[in-house]
């Protein structure tokens, strides 16, 4: 099972670096806006850097373009910050190891940010006057490692055993689930850093299969 983790402290941050530093980004700045405000604030969280899209002014969400990234390291509650930092700490050490820092951190970004993109574009094509679209969290960057290793579960299969290929299912499977039927999880979120991850990673699995071809 590559999603067990056998590290000590010291040896985590050796061998993750890219993942060790994510997850104290996300703690700094959970504690920064706890500190300055009420994390179950919407219009504190607007001012700490969630993505916001809104009619008719700012449809996709582009009109502070930054938001794209700082909303994916900032979280509404404890049980929000918890469960991504928990998510993150166990399945994205593997991801990281195979791609290398650089690679993963720029994958982790880009999955982070089309999630964002994606959620902006549904709302500013159906949303309408009344609706302004708030999103926080890193679940869009991390259901782009989960679709990674779906691809990897799908069409690399050897390189994962029966118990990590049936936890990618499982958990991709309740995570679909659950942002179904809660109503203040984003569906497309999880959906489009998904697809995004299975799509990056596929690309990438191209490339690097390529190079060691021609090598």
């Amino acid at each position: 099972m590559i999603f067990l983790r056998y590290e000590s402290f010291r040896g985590y941050l050796r061998a993750y670096p890219v993942t060790s530093v994510i997850i104290a980004l996300n703690l700094i700045y959970f504690i920064a806006i706890a500190v300055t405000g009420d994390i179950n604030d919407n219009y504190h969280l607007m001012r700490s850097g969630g993505f916001v899209s809104y009619m008719p002014d700012n449809p996709y969400g582009l009109h502070e373009p930054w938001r794209i990234i700082t909303s994916m390291f900032m979280h509404s509650s404890f049980q929000h910050i918890f469960f991504n930092m928990f998510s993150i700490l166990v399945f994205a050490p593997p991801l990281e190891r195979l791609l290398k820092p650089a690679k993963y951190a720029v994958f982790y970004l880009l999955c982070g940010i089309i999630a964002n993109l994606v959620t902006g574009a549904v709302h500013g094509l159906f949303g309408d006057d009344r609706t302004i679209y708030l999103s926080t969290g890193a679940s869009g960057a991390i259901y782009g490692v989960f679709g990674a290793f779906l691809y990897i579960a799908i069409f690399r299969k050897a390189w994962l055993d029966q118990g990590s290929r049936k936890t990618v299912y499982t958990i991709l499977g309740f995570g679909l689930v659950f942002s179904v039927i809660v109503p203040s999880v984003s569906l497309l979120g999880h959906v489009g850093g998904g697809v995004a991850g299975f799509l990056l990673y596929g690309l990438l699995d191209r490339a690097m299969t390529k190079r060691r071809r021609v090598y």
